[in-house]
This record gives structure tokens, C-alpha cells and sequence, in this order.
């Protein structure tokens, strides 16, 4: 790395950072980290390793606090404070709370840190946020929530705005949507641009893991067969979490998918098929080891292949599968970071559009009185929004899960609601989460 380039380096801090997906990818894009806090210890052993080892060879002085392990929200595990106006906070806060595989119980979920990541937003005043989860933040079921994080963005003085990209989109052999946050300050914000990646050249699982298949002396023949029928693209790779068994890759569905490709899902392998290699019990093929799921998490190339794994095989599957892609990663990253510099043509503001993710939600918040149901739909009708009782219903339920939705029974018998708190955690000392949290420790991941 040049001097030029040492001296354009922007800093960042990490929340939730894993095994270093997220870390790589905005290394990679032009960004130092002063911290990064993960609660597993497997992970935080990677990602420390990885990152000290990957600033050396660009003459980067790490911090001898680079890593701390432990709960995010846990003033006794970091001070937020001590970073303030840092260039970039950035992190991949759990994904069960959303997760359509999962019971999408949202704030109600002590896993839940997005609020908490917002809030830590208002206290360090970043000059920019990226906030990556999975896509089922995207369903209707939390548009009031997604709400409430824009609004108070907006009060914090942040321009922001959500994103599903596609991991495929950007060199990643893989179908893993990511619903992404993205907001920063105001004179930042005008040069910002997503990126867009290219669906057309999307990477196939037999093109990338071709080479180590055969690694162990499985024919040329055998993997070239094997090769062709996975020439398509993987299904999204989970990593699971601590409350279930080993590794495996994915659901029923998933497995389907996989045994199209030629891959045996019931399970990760500790290297690849030996020569004479057959399938056994219904499988169609070998399984992955690690390291090819690696690659096929985005962990390829000259600039990414070299992040090595620490733990035992279940533990490096979990820290690859719940990784953000570091490709992804990297595309983001050098798209907040140009915005920091300035480069690029000054583009419309995101807050000058009409964007409303609820707008029940937002009918809810501006009014003091409570509405009934027919008023909800009477007054979005005056606003342009065609909404019928069944729907409304389902956004109120919806609402319900995420804020304290008070009712009120009229003389009529009609119910009439008002918007409360947001349940989510941001701090409070007498929120759910602490005891939650506490129960549930040895198998949060």
C-alpha cells in the first residue's frame, strides 16, 4: 500500500463482527479498524488473528485493543463514547429476530440489536452507518419497525435508506439476499451511490469449487461430471446457532437444492472425496469441507482467500455461515467510502423522496388521538393510500409486536388505538433483554 492510500484510509469500529466477513470486505475497501466487538469467543479468535495479520502487510499499527469479546451492549465490554465522530460504524447484528426461518419475534427477541445499534449511532455520531441483515427485515411484518429506525435516524440528522442486495450480484457463488441500512450525514450523503454489482456474471458452485473436489485424487473425470451438474449457483448457506446440533447446510428445502448440485447437505466433511469415491445412502454426490464453503461464502480470490478459520469444524462452519460476504462487504465499503471523500457527482438527497415502509405506522405517530380502524382507513384514503379493514388489521398486529400499542374502547364498542414505546432494546436498564440475555447466554451465537 502507498503512503497516498495509508493517509486516505478512513477508520471504523465493528459491532457484531463474527469471524471477520464484514472486516475483510471493508479492509479490503479502504478502511482501518480501531475496534470491533464480537460476543463469540471462536469467532473473536478469528477475526483477531485474521485482522492484526492483514493491517501488518499494509503497515497499518493495529490498536492492542482491537478485539474485545463479550456483549455489545455491555458498557463493561467497551465505551461507545470513546469513538466518537469515528468515519464509519458498521455491523451484522444477529439475524434470528427477523428470520423467516426463525419465529420473527423482532424486538420481542433478546438477540434483537438493531435498535441498539441505532442508538449507539446517536451516542458516537459516525459520519456514516452500514447495517447488514438477512431479507425477512424486509416483509411487511416489520415495516414499522424499519420506520421507526428511518425516523430516528432522521432525528439523529442522518440521510438513510434500506437496500436488498443479492451476494450473487457481486462474485459470490451463493443465493444470500441482504437487506442493508445505509445512512450518513448530510454532506456525505449526496455523493453516495449503491452499488450495483453484475447479475450476469454470476459465479456457479462447480466453477469455484472445482479445484479442491479433486485436491485429494478424485479423477479429473469424476469432478469435471461432478462439476457440471453443480453449474449453477448455491443456495443461501446458514450457519445455524447454538440452540440446534452440527453443521449442516440448511433446511429440507435447501437439501433439495443441494442434492440438484451433487452435494450431500447432511453434514460438513473433513476433507475432500478420496479417489473411487461413491455416494452412499441416497446422497448425489460429496460433501463440503469448510473450506470450500468458505469460498463459496465469498472468502476467494487473490483478495480474500487467505482468512484462516480457527476452531473446531462445527464452530468454523458456524463462523463461516454466518459471515457477511466479504465481496459484498468490500462493494459497500468503497461505496461509503467515495461518499466520505466526496468523490463522485452530488446526487438528490434520499429524505427529498416519499418513501413510507408503514404508513399506518406514521398516521399513528403524528396523531395524539387514538383512531379506530375505519378512521385509519378514511384518513390514508385521504392521503392516497388504499388500505381495506383486513389489511389495516394486520398492520396494527404487526405494530403490536414491535410497540406498545395502547387501545382504547369507545361507547361504540369500536377500539381506537394510539402508538406507544418502541419495545426494542436501546438501553433501558429495566428492558427484557437483560434477563433474557443472561438465561440464554451459552446459546446466543
Amino acid at each position: 500500500m502507498s503512503a497516498s492510500e495509508r493517509e486516505e484510509r478512513l477508520e471504523v469500529v465493528e459491532i457484531c463482527a463474527g469471524a471477520g466477513g464484514q472486516s475483510l470486505g471493508l479492509h479490503r475497501a479502504g478502511f482501518t479498524h480501531r475496534l470491533a466487538v464480537e460476543l463469540d469467543v471462536h469467532a473473536a479468535h478469528t477475526l483477531e488473528q485474521n485482522l492484526r495479520r492483514v493491517l501488518k502487510e499494509d503497515g497499518v499499527d493495529a490498536s492492542e485493543d482491537l478485539v474485545r469479546v463479550g456483549d455489545v451492549a455491555d458498557p463493561r465490554v467497551w465505551t461507545p463514547e470513546s469513538h466518537k465522530e469515528i468515519a464509519l460504524l458498521a455491523g451484522g447484528v444477529p439475524c434470528p429476530p427477523f428470520s423467516i426461518a426463525g419465529k420473527q419475534l423482532g424486538s420481542s427477541d433478546e438477540r434483537d440489536l438493531f435498535a441498539w445499534a441505532i442508538e449507539l449511532c446517536g451516542r458516537m455520531k459516525p459520519k456514516a452507518l452500514l447495517l447488514e441483515n438477512v431479507r425477512g427485515l424486509s416483509a411487511k411484518r416489520f415495516s414499522g419497525y424499519r420506520q421507526a429506525v428511518l425516523d430516528k435516524l432522521h432525528e439523529l440528522g442522518y440521510i438513510a435508506s434500506w437496500k436488498l442486495l443479492h451476494a450473487s450480484d457481486f462474485g459470490v457463488p451463493q443465493l444470500r439476499p441482504r437487506f442493508v441500512l445505509v445512512a450518513l450525514l448530510p454532506e456525505y450523503a449526496k455523493h453516495f451511490e449503491w452499488p450495483q454489482g453484475n447479475p450476469d456474471e454470476a459465479l456457479t458452485v462447480g466453477s469455484v469449487l472445482a479445484d479442491l473436489m479433486g485436491e485429494n485424487g478424485w479423477s479429473e473425470k469424476e469432478v469435471a461430471n461432478w462439476a457440471n451438474k453443480a453449474n449453477e449457483i448455491a443456495p443461501t448457506i446458514v450457519g445455524g446457532s447454538k440452540k440446534h446440533g452440527g453443521a449442516d447446510l440448511g433446511p429440507t428445502r435447501a437439501k433439495k437444492a443441494w442434492a440438484a448440485l451433487g452435494v450431500d447437505a447432511m453434514g460438513v466433511a473433513n476433507e475432500a472425496p478420496e479417489p473411487g469415491f461413491k455416494p452412499v445412502n441416497g446422497a448425489t454426490g460429496p460433501k463440503l469441507t469448510t473450506k470450500m464453503v468458505a469460498r463459496l461464502q465469498g472468502w476467494h480470490g487473490k483478495e480474500f482467500a487467505d482468512w484462516e478459520f480457527l476452531g473446531r469444524k462445527t464452530s468454523v462452519y458456524r463462523q463461516i455461515g454466518n459471515a457477511f460476504p466479504p465481496p459484498v462487504a468490500k462493494a459497500l465499503g468503497e461505496a461509503i467510502r467515495d461518499a466520505l471523500l466526496k468523490k463522485g457527482e452530488q446526487r438528490p438527497l434520499v429524505e427529498t423522496s416519499n418513501t413510507v415502509h408503514d404508513p399506518v405506522y406514521k398516521l399513528l405517530r403524528n396523531h395524539t388521538r387514538p383512531l379506530t380502524v375505519e378512521q385509519i382507513i378514511t384518513k390514508l384514503a385521504k392521503t392516497g393510500v388504499s388500505m381495506d379493514q383486513p389489511e389495516a388489521e394486520r398492520r396494527l398486529n404487526h405494530l403490536g409486536h414491535d410497540f406498545e400499542l395502547e387501545k382504547t374502547e369507545r361507547k361504540s364498542g369500536e377500539l381506537a388505538y394510539s402508538l406507544g414505546h418502541f419495545k426494542a432494546f436501546v438501553g433501558q436498564d429495566d428492558h427484557q433483554r437483560h434477563d433474557l440475555f443472561t438465561q440464554h447466554r451459552t446459546r446466543i451465537s
